[in-house]
């Protein structure tokens, strides 16, 4: 079992920054590929980003890019999501998962390919 924790959600202005923390256990965390997702009220879950196992492979939404970075350190088993040039539109809960089987040297887009998610962090831009 994986246990997966988010952090660092809160309130900013629109043009503001936020870093989000993902706290994933597992001696294996390495393995994984690790993923963000978001859901504003009345909207499906969507994709934000994701990256690979060693971290060499990044993806973004294209809403996203330019303005968000994912990364992680798998010494300390976290993957961040670093977001600025916040809009309101990015209002939405967001969410941290891993996926224990990632294709190789890549990292999947799809929410079907997460195994363990976590209880997600709500992020609130004003305008």
């Amino acid at each position: 079992q994986v246990q997966v924790v988010e952090s660092g959600g809160g309130l900013v202005q629109a043009g503001g920054s936020l870093r989000l923390s993902c706290a994933a256990s597992g001696r294996t965390f390495s393995s994984y590929g690790m993923g963000w997702f978001r859901q504003a009220p009345g909207k499906e879950r969507e994709f934000v980003a994701a990256l690979s196992r060693s971290g060499s492979r990044t993806y973004y939404t294209d809403s996203v890019k330019g303005r968000f970075t994912i990364s992680r350190d798998n010494a300390k088993n976290t993957v961040y999501l670093q977001m600025n040039t916040l809009k309101p539109e990015d209002t939405a809960v967001y969410y941290c998962a891993a996926d224990v089987a990632p294709p190789v040297g890549s990292a999947s887009r799809y929410y079907w390919d997460y195994d363990y998610w976590g209880q997600g962090t709500q992020v609130t831009v004003s305008s």
